[in-house]
């Protein structure tokens, strides 16, 4: 029973990724056109240096997509992944400024992280909190956290190889986007090639059903709110080597631009629905309307106009795409 259960509780996730294989191909030549097109208004865009500034606007925001793809496929949200980011890059500037060796203070950050994300699952799954509330209430917390540790100011890190390595490229790609391919990679394994990823399509379509079958959903939902909360403190290193500072507050608001690229890129909001490369070709695509905005002399606020509609448009679809499948 276990076994036929499980196959046809994932079985709408298999089909549907036939739709999604359709989305990404659609997603890429959507891209496609946007750098075709800028390149041909601008004289700037298609140059090496502004690649490689795209590169990394988008590689923070690509990885905090991917964690938050995971918690949004087994019907979660999680809203706290830009605070957590601010927190990590906190956590790693003050480690490194007393003296702790980066090889050592980078696996403490994200240790740090991967627990923000447990202490997430035992407040939905022991608790019974809505993901939203709990998700929501370390938002604010983490930030407040943030500002006690540091009293409200910027840690600026003065550790030159640390802060040199956002700078760097490795094959004339960016150092930011090799750990892109070396999030991503793994994460597509896990999603797409595994048992467990399919478990977590099962609890997203249906937690009961998935329970019934024999899936330990405490255990999946654990799983991708940890997963979640270490993409995000990935992304607060990055973050960090970036900017040289800690400061709790700097990554506001990123966790709607991690949701929204998600969207776009074919992850549905009712969960059981989504794939690895989607959200990595939504966040570019974000990264491309910004950075295409800001070399036309666009006024920024039109990107978050842009951004909300086509959220309002994708979800619309993906309404409709639900109801003409049952």
């Amino acid at each position: 029973m276990t076994q036929e259960t499980v196959a046809s509780s994932t079985g709408a996730g298999r089909r549907k990724l036939d739709f999604n294989n359709l989305l990404g191909l659609s997603l890429v030549a959507v891209l496609l056109l946007m750098f075709v097109a800028l390149s041909l208004l601008t004289t700037t865009f298609a140059t090496p240096g502004n690649i490689s500034n795209l590169a990394r606007q988008g590689a923070m925001i690509a990885i905090l997509a991917v964690g938050e793809t995971f918690v949004i496929i087994t019907a979660g949200i999680d809203l706290s992944v830009g605070s957590i980011v601010g927190f990590a890059t906190v956590i790693v500037s003050l480690l490194i400024e007393n003296n702790v060796p980066v090889w050592l203070a980078i696996p403490i950050t994200l240790i740090a992280g991967a627990a923000i994300g447990a202490f997430h699952a035992f407040g939905i799954v022991r608790m019974g909190l809505p993901p939203f509330i709990m998700t929501l209430a370390t938002l604010t917390a983490l930030q407040g956290a943030g500002l006690l540790i540091t009293d409200g100011s910027t840690i600026n890190i003065t550790n030159d190889d640390f802060t040199g390595f956002s700078r760097g490229s490795l094959f004339g790609v960016p150092n930011l986007f090799w750990i892109v391919i070396a999030v991503a990679v793994p994460g597509l394994i896990y999603l797409h090639f595994s048992k467990f990823g399919r478990y977590l399509y099962a609890v997203g379509s249906n937690a009961e059903a998935a329970r019934l079958s024999g899936i330990n959903v405490r255990s999946v939902i654990y799983t991708a709110y940890i997963l979640s909360a270490l993409c995000a403190a990935v992304v607060g290193v990055m973050l960090a080597s970036r900017t040289g500072t800690g400061n709790a507050t700097q990554a506001n608001g990123w966790e709607l631009q991690a949701i929204a690229s998600s969207v776009i890129g074919g992850t549905s909001l009712f969960g059981a629905v989504g794939t690895i490369w989607g959200p990595l070709l939504g966040a570019f695509i974000l990264a491309t309307i910004r950075n295409g905005a800001n070399l036309l002399n666009v006024n920024s606020f039109w990107q978050f106009i842009i951004t909300g509609g086509l959220i309002i448009v994708i979800v619309y679809f993906d309404q409709l795409r639900r109801r003409r499948a049952r």
